[in-house]
């Protein structure tokens, strides 16, 4: 894998992993599915912009833009709504959405477009599996 994919690889994975994370803490919270979501809409500003930025360097890489494209789409929507005006339960969709043309992003920068649509892993197990731990 050369420095710029290894670079774009590890950005994907950490993109994936932080929207995991907003996830995670949407739907650790007390509130009910039908409760405005109320995201830190800075951090998610933040994340949009290191999106967008994956997606311009990964301009030679046409399959790997593809999947970051949809993933900027989604993170627009969501930033559109934000915050207050998506429930829980559409929050976590959008979250969803955005996180799985990342990992697909992921999986192409690794070289396995065929284990793409496997089974999914974690960001984590991804990691691991692709360092041989």
């Amino acid at each position: 894998m050369t420095a710029e994919r290894s670079q774009l690889y590890y950005t994907c994975v950490f993109l994936q992993v932080s929207f995991q994370a907003i996830k995670r803490s949407v739907a650790d919270s007390a509130q009910e599915d039908d409760t405005p979501c109320w995201l830190d809409a800075a951090l998610l500003r933040m994340l949009s912009g290191e999106l967008q930025r994956c997606r311009r360097e990964a301009a030679p890489f046409t399959e790997v833009s593809e999947a970051l494209d949809t993933a900027i789409y989604h993170c627009g929507l969501l930033m559109a709504q934000c915050p207050a005006a998506v429930n829980r339960r559409l929050c976590q969709h959008h979250l969803e959405a955005i996180m799985s043309p990342l990992k697909l992003a992921s999986d192409r920068l690794a070289g396995n477009a065929g284990r793409a649509t496997a089974s999914p892993a974690t960001p984590g197990q991804w990691l691991r599996s692709w360092l041989g731990w």
